[in-house]
């Protein structure tokens, strides 16, 4: 056979080996790398690797390999010859490698695995890629190069422990699963109305009394009447963190590449403090308000003790102050915060928070530190080296990016996961919303069109715990949701792709499950409400509705078609649902008589949110638009008082005949309670 045959006939067996050699790899890594080239053939594991580090802290990162699961050589080889397969770690200044400290380059091929990087974030990064290849492959690891940076540079998880109090070990369980996300972040909320949680040597009332209540679960507490009581009571409840406690938590994050912002709420949220220093508040009485005195200061003479006390365990450059939710009432009528409302020229309460942010702003800058805080300290004016994170949705987030400010997304949409994340009906007890793993991963913080958008450093996944009382339900609420906010960090919009995500989840959901976190089971997850699912055919759809008693505009849906556009809500309050602050009195004009068999419509109660199932709903049907005749009067009797979801249908079956269909629901006695409800069927 002459030369040229012979290749002809092994042309096409090249050209296998070509497409296999560049097809997309299985890798299985969350969150998705920047990019993954097959070099073709494997890494055999089954000699164990000689670890080589070259950095300037060696220590740590060797300290981390042990950790990883990896086949590793007796490290006592030192002055012997360099052997295979060989695990290399080296800080570079390789032009070629990402820009970003916390970049890397990771190649595997069959002499062993070489990690470079400008710091040794990214070479701890590399590491938590490779330990999830390894995790998936086993000791056949596929030859390839990835070459991977962040997103953002602020990649934050936010967990509160003052609703319900989580120990050290809790913690840091987190932080090691943070690591591997390649999250750097971690939002400490310490303090808040329902419970103090750092140990402050110069004010021992703090956790001697401020960091216990009656009652083991934060509802228990709010229904007897958000009381405290001394840690030595046989009732009480909660916990702190001493300091040795909070500098053994930093000191593991720092060895994660993970920096800890510890928040101290002030001027609202401090219920717990003024209970037990009472002349820090307007009224100087316990119980009576959660708002500091502005115009005292031996206010800020507390807050600046505290803060001492919380920088020197914290190096954090960045600490958050909260500054949401200041009710400001107190202070309209106080006579030392109207003084210092006169003495400074303020014209509103609004200005005197904003004194307050700012007085703290300077204190901390003083220290070499800035203040982080909620997107009300945009409230009045921005002091100008302040950070904002976005929480009241992305309005704040984008005022603050587009005047030339650092700024944080977590938009309760999309980063609240107190939320449930299935069929409420079903799932444990939440605050309120319905955020599913597709929502969190389908969030951009910073689309090309947003003005400002070099300004957004990151974006943070929010765990409030109000319904949250044990650990166990914690893990369950963070997690997938947190693989999918990581994505959402790291890798950049063009390369996710749902579909590959959550085959990725289910992946990494199953290994954790096994290394005992209770992850949500994402294999068998309800999904969305079914009924939103498909439009909904029936004889009223696209038939006009009269309102006497009309929808508010934020809950609009579709506006006066909404009830009989054959779209029905999901498991959200907040979408294709029509809200209504009165009572609902509705009428439909079918345009001819017809016959009629069923009348219904659905609603929603849902306590957290202050939507409830109507109290009586009365259906009626009218030939001509004036006399009506009443077909079904119901009453509801499901408890006002119940806190888990609930989705019920209030209508009419039998035999009738008309045109017009009144539709009329009372809400219930309690102020602002809202009323929700989707379509009006009619067959």
């Amino acid at each position: 056979m002459n030369r040229t045959a012979r290749w002809l006939l092994l042309l096409p067996l090249l050209l296998n080996l070509s497409c296999r050699q560049t097809a997309p790899l299985d890798t299985c890594i969350i969150p998705q790398p920047q990019e993954t080239e097959p070099l073709g053939g494997v890494l055999n594991l089954e000699r164990p690797l000689h670890v080589e580090i070259e950095s300037p802290d060696s220590e740590a990162l060797a300290a981390w390999i042990v950790t990883t699961g990896l086949p590793l050589a007796d490290p006592s080889r030192e002055g012997q010859p360099v052997r295979f397969p060989q695990l290399r770690l080296a800080c570079s200044d390789d032009a070629s490698l990402p820009e970003s400290e916390e970049g890397y380059r990771l190649e595997i091929t069959r002499r062993g695995v070489e990690i470079l990087s400008r710091g040794e974030a990214g070479l701890f990064y590399g590491l938590q890629t490779l330990q999830q290849l390894y995790d998936h492959y086993g000791a056949e690891l596929p030859c390839m190069r990835i070459t991977d940076a962040p997103r953002f540079p602020y990649r934050g998880l936010h967990l509160d422990v003052s609703r319900h109090f989580f120990d050290k070990e809790f913690v840091k369980k987190q932080l090691r699963m943070m690591a591997r996300l390649k999250l750097n972040r971690f939002h400490w909320h310490l303090t808040d109305g329902a419970g103090w949680r750092i140990e402050i040597d110069r004010y021992p009332q703090l956790t001697d009394v401020a960091a216990w209540r009656r009652g083991a679960t934060w509802q228990q507490w709010r229904d007897g009447g958000h009381r405290y009581c001394r840690r030595d009571d046989p009732e009480a409840s909660g916990g702190y963190y001493t300091k040795a406690d909070i500098r053994e938590v930093v000191a593991l994050a720092d060895s994660l590449h993970i920096t800890v912002i510890p928040e101290i709420e002030m001027p609202a949220h401090s219920e717990e403090v003024l209970a037990v220093y009472p002349g820090l508040s307007c009224t100087g009485k316990p119980y009576a308000t959660g708002d500091f005195c502005i115009g005292n200061e031996a206010t800020f003479e507390f807050l600046e003790h505290v803060l001492t006390e919380v920088m020197e365990l914290f190096p954090s450059e960045w600490i958050h102050i909260g500054g949401d939710e200041a009710s400001k009432q107190g202070w309209k009528s106080c006579p030392k915060c109207r003084e210092r409302m006169r003495r400074e020229g303020l014209a509103s309460v609004d200005e005197l928070q904003n004194y307050a942010v700012h007085r703290i702003n300077g204190f901390l800058a003083g220290h070499g530190r800035r203040l982080i805080g909620w997107d009300e300290i945009l409230d009045g004016g921005l002091a100008p080296d302040a950070v904002v994170m976005s929480w009241r949705g992305e309005e704040g987030g984008r005022k603050a990016a587009a005047a030339g400010h650092e700024v944080v997304m977590t938009p309760g949409s999309h980063c609240y996961f107190d939320g449930y994340q299935d069929n409420p009906t079903t799932e444990p007890q939440a605050f309120s919303g319905y955020l599913p793993l597709r929502k969190v991963y389908a969030y951009d913080p910073a689309p090309d069109a947003m003005p400002g958008r070099e300004w957004i450093r990151g974006v943070q996944a929010n765990l409030w715990t109000e319904y949250i009382p044990t650990p166990e339900q914690a893990e369950y609420m963070l997690y997938p949701r947190l693989f999918a906010l990581a994505e959402v960090a790291w890798s950049q919009p063009g390369q996710k792709n749902f579909d590959d995500f959550h085959r990725r989840a289910l992946d990494l959901t199953e290994r954790i499950r096994r290394a005992g976190y209770n992850a949500f089971d994402l294999a068998h997850e309800a999904g969305e409400r079914p009924e939103s699912l498909t439009e909904t055919d029936h004889l009223a759809r696209g038939c006009r509705v009269d309102y006497a008693t009309r929808w508010r505009d934020q809950y609009a849906a579709g506006g006066e078609t909404a009830l009989t556009d054959g779209l029905r809500g999901s498991w959200s309050y907040g979408t294709r649902w029509q809200g209504f602050l009165d009572d609902i009195d509705v009428t439909i004009d079918l345009g001819t008589t017809k016959p009629l068999h069923e009348i219904t419509a659905d609603f929603i109660q849902w306590f957290s949110a202050w939507v409830w199932l109507p109290m009586r709903v009365e259906i009626a049907v009218s030939d001509d638009g004036r006399e009506f005749r009443t077909l079904a009067t119901l009453t509801n009797d499901y408890p006002e008082e119940a806190e888990r979801p609930e989705y019920r249908a209030f209508g009419w079956q039998g035999e009738a005949r008309g045109r017009y269909v009144r539709y009329r629901a009372w809400r219930n006695d309690r102020p602002g309670g809202w009323l929700f409800t989707d379509e009006i069927i009619v067959r």
